[in-house]
């Protein structure tokens, strides 16, 4: 391994082109004869579709196309195939697509979205996960039964459980009898939006001979296609799936989203080009959220501190389709007790349909979501048993030897959770708690959270890298691994520099996805993209400096085996003065007299995930982890013991991340994550009246952090090499954000004594906890 490039500073690859603005999104892009698109949404959380009369919109000048729900008989999804392109029969939310309009400019397509009538009966609703798995609750789907699945999904026809994850570890009942202690309590929080500065946009063009053509914002060009062709019934081969630059994603454009409806609006045009671009209203009402969720834990300890039982239920608010819902909930369930070692368990994780906005990947993937229960019950514990919150952790804590609640035994490459706790713990002084020079009235509370959290994917994911060397001896690293803001490509091209021994700015990592001449990725999610791409582009380079060495041995009649790799050249391992550069041999080296050998140069190199297994269905038990990457939060507030407002101060974060490639790269992850948690903690979450319409629809009612919000950070670095990923590295995109929330709250908790169990954590409901404390 060089030290020279791997663990370095590199400057991210196409940042010139992006600040430039020379960068094309598909918001920038044109297509001759385009036509665009707008779609006319549900006003009504559930309803059945009475009549629709198209013919105002139809007959207006400018209108080539006006599609509904009976002229798409077809659903799409990943995992559990429930939604529909456009509602057919009835609406499950406000703002769901019911017709859309293809039109020669957006003015008319929107003018013709008005004029389309559209008849309701109005339904019974339900808009909370507590309401919905009630035996009478207004059904969502009545059709489960009959909806296509992949078999590691168990829907539950009849009601509005769309899948149930079950954990069976140990004797839970005797894990409670030999509790000195038993602490129950019950934790919300709200749908969150992705914010990402981008919002969804596609260009489809239908082309002759059930041809399709796709131009769109997402962050999995393979799984659009394998959607596409299974939704519509295409072959996989006639779908041609462009994504260029990405302006943000955070798991909001995994999977597949408009690429349908544009597509069935291109064919019904007669093969134009249509385009659709969210506006940040529809962003907020049509496009998927993270799920809110309703956890239910009861923990019993012993009178040492000791975790003997936990009992958890968690109530996953899907909203109207459960396509990436069923996954999160399984994923969050294998991590369901925290990064803590727990004998005996009980664990019901269930995706429930509601009457809202439907839920799909989010940043964590589920992992902050039940961090904010787990991390709470832990604090709370704590006060209970008058144990220290960093002793009561370290007690429990996952270490070498600890097996996990799906039966994984951690050895020496999961990494150390307990050193993060460490780390993060000495930087705010964790032990000095309640020692201040405040004036009066305020008070500094300091909290500390652990997480961990594993790349959730099919057992068999697999990726590929493709290289070859240009004319001039540099090279190109074609994946389909899609950068959309995370700096992967740049860890990617420091690899290859190390791997060829050539300087970084000889690599150029091809930034367009194609589907037709890209190697294939499953998808961009998980934080398996440095790990699995990596892996992958490591082979590529293996393949490439063997077939140099064997074309190079030839004109220095050498044996492949005495050969080495260095400063761009094929040497002879002990007499380097005899060696031929890169460039003689990128398109086959040529003799002195004019015979060639040899030939243009091509490397490809795959992984797939390795030792794998499906979960048995009825006690959750198997391998469902690539990796484990452990982290810690701590958080410093300051907060007026009258008023419930407070300032978080400073945020200390850690985590066990293998291996350092790129080490800016690395803590703008760590801040940028940390900032979206710290948002989801005291300012986000999607609020619906009584008649399930959104109210936070726009960025003036739903608060995102600025500049001006944003506290002190403390990135930590820490290395203990994961055996099995590139350079020892394992994945850390998603895991700055996801026990932030709880971090805030065990702070607060810390300085007022109140025990908040809500997110998002603002001074209106602080004040009503301290009113209710001191009533008491």
């Amino acid at each position: 391994m060089s030290e020279e490039i791997i663990g370095k500073d590199v400057k991210r690859i196409k940042a010139l082109e992006k600040v430039t603005g020379s960068a094309q999104f598909v918001h920038d892009m044109e297509v001759q004869g385009m036509l665009h698109a707008k779609m006319k949404l549900s006003p009504h959380a559930h309803a059945r579709i009475i009549n629709i009369d198209t013919s105002k919109a139809e007959s207006l000048p400018g209108v080539w196309t006006v599609l509904t729900g009976k002229d798409l008989p077809y659903k799409v999804g990943l995992y559990l195939v429930d939604k529909d392109i456009l509602a057919s029969k009835k609406v499950r939310y406000q703002g769901e697509p019911v017709a859309a309009v293809a039109a020669e400019t957006i003015e008319t397509a929107e003018k013709a979205v008005e004029l389309i009538d559209i008849e309701y009966e109005v339904l019974d609703h339900v808009l909370d996960v507590k309401d919905a798995v009630k035996e009478d609750a207004p059904l969502v789907h009545e059709d489960l039964a009959e909806l296509e699945r992949a078999p590691v999904f168990f829907p539950q026809p009849g009601t509005n459980i769309a899948h149930h994850t079950k954990i069976r570890k140990g004797d839970i009942e005797k894990g409670f009898k030999e509790a000195d202690y038993i602490i129950e309590n019950e934790f919300d929080l709200p749908m969150v939006d992705h914010t990402a500065m981008e919002t969804h946009t596609s260009i489809a063009q239908w082309k002759p001979g059930k041809k399709v053509k796709l131009w769109t914002s997402a962050q999995s060009p393979f799984a659009v296609r394998n959607l596409l062709a299974n939704g519509l019934n295409l072959n996989h081969e006639d779908i041609e799936v462009v994504v260029p630059y990405v302006g943000g994603g955070f798991g909001g454009k995994a999977g597949i989203h408009f690429e349908p409806l544009v597509t069935c609006l291109s064919r019904a045009s007669e093969g134009r080009p249509v385009k659709i671009v969210m506006s940040r209203m529809e962003e907020f009402n049509s496009v998927p959220v993270r799920q809110g969720l309703y956890s239910k834990l009861k923990t019993g300890v012993t009178k040492e501190g000791k975790i003997v039982a936990q009992e958890t239920e968690f109530l996953w608010d899907s909203g109207a389709n459960a396509d990436y819902g069923v996954n999160v909930t399984r994923a969050a369930a294998t991590a369901g007790v925290g990064p803590y070692e727990i004998d005996n368990v009980k664990l019901d994780s269930k995706t429930v349909y509601t009457n809202k906005i439907f839920g799909t990947a989010y940043r964590g993937f589920g992992h902050l979501e039940i961090l904010w229960a787990i991390e709470r019950q832990m604090d709370l514990i704590a006060e209970e048993i008058k144990i220290s919150p960093y002793e009561f952790r370290m007690k429990n804590a996952l270490r070498e030897g600890s097996v996990t609640v799906t039966g994984e035994h951690i050895g020496d490459s999961h990494g150390k959770v307990t050193e993060c706790l460490e780390a993060v713990a000495k930087e705010i002084d964790f032990d000095n708690r309640g020692s201040d020079d405040l004036k009066p009235g305020k008070k500094r509370g300091k909290g500390i959270a652990l997480l961990h959290k594993a790349p959730a994917m099919p057992t068999n994911t697999g990726t590929a890298a493709f290289l070859k060397f240009n004319e001039n001896g540099t090279v190109n690293l074609t994946v389909s691994l899609v950068d959309y803001g995370q700096g992967t490509y740049t860890a990617l091209a420091q690899i290859v520099a190390d791997q060829l021994k050539i300087p970084v700015e000889k690599v150029n990592v091809v930034w367009e996805q194609n589907t037709e001449t890209q190697p294939y990725d499953w998808q961009t999610v998980a934080s398996k993209g440095l790990f699995m791409s990596g892996n992958a582009t490591i082979k590529a380079c293996e393949d490439m400096k063997k077939q140099l060495k064997e074309v190079a041995a030839q004109p220095l009649r050498s044996s492949v085996e005495d050969l080495i790799i260095e400063d761009e050249k094929v040497k002879i391992r002990h007499h380097k003065d005899k060696c031929i550069t890169f460039k003689e041999l990128a398109m086959g080296y040529t003799y002195p007299n004019g015979n060639a050998i040899g030939g243009p140069l091509v490397a490809r190199g795959n992984y797939i995930a390795q030792g794998l297994s499906n979960l048995d269905p009825e006690t959750g038990q198997g391998l469902p982890a690539l990796d484990w990457t452990y982290g810690a939060h701590a958080v410093e507030v300051i907060a007026d013991q009258e008023t419930g407002e407070f300032e978080v101060v400073k945020i200390a974060s850690a985590f066990d991340i293998g291996k350092t490639i790129n080490k800016s790269n690395v803590i703008g992850q760590i801040q940028g994550g940390v900032i979206q948690g710290y948002g989801s903690a005291v300012m986000e979450g999607y609020q619906f009246s009584e008649d399930g319409k959104l109210l936070t629809n726009s960025f003036t009612d739903y608060k995102v952090p600025s500049i001006a919000d944003i506290p002190e950070l403390k990135p930590i670095l820490i290395e203990n090499a994961q055996k099995d990923g590139p350079y020892g590295a394992r994945g850390v995109a998603e895991h700055p954000m996801i026990s932030v929330p709880p971090a805030v709250g065990n702070a607060l908790h810390d300085a007022l004594g109140v025990k908040i169990k809500e997110m998002p954590v603002i001074p209106e409901k602080i004040f009503e906890l301290i009113e209710k404390k001191n009533n008491s």
